[in-house]
């Protein structure tokens, strides 16, 4: 069988995606920042969608609230999961369109912040080159 050569991974195809390496984020065109990002209250809490005196409402209350704000496009109430929203080309709603850069990547949430050792394929990245 001849392996082919994946210039860029397919996002939705995690046998394309590469095996992680720290470096590869510097010439990586942020797919990462492309896949649903999913967060919980003390996510929403460090990135300043919600107050700590919140903490006592109905989290479905919280996330009809933020809907209606454009921040957060789906909860599931099962599991107390909020999804932020995408702008129309996936992109994660804190993604910079110039730099590819996060605007709030001191506050991030910890989906990011352990990405890639959890998520679809941990320890994998849908690594896509930055166009020379």
């Amino acid at each position: 069988m001849t392996k082919l050569l994946v210039v860029g991974a397919e996002l939705d195809r995690t046998d394309t995606w590469i095996k992680y390496e720290k470096t590869m984020c510097s010439s990586c065109i942020s797919s990462c920042c492309t896949m649903p990002v999913e967060v919980r209250f003390t996510d929403l809490l460090r990135i300043g969608l919600v107050q700590e005196f919140e903490r006592g409402e109905p989290p479905k209350q919280i996330a009809k609230r933020l809907m209606k704000e454009g921040v957060v496009e789906r909860f599931n109430q099962k599991y107390g999961i909020y999804t932020l929203t995408r702008m129309g080309n996936n992109d994660c709603l804190y993604l910079d369109r110039k730099t590819r850069l996060c605007t709030i990547y001191d506050k991030r949430p910890d989906t990011c912040r352990n990405h890639p050792k959890i998520g679809p394929r941990p320890g994998y990245c849908a690594y896509k080159p930055k166009a020379r």
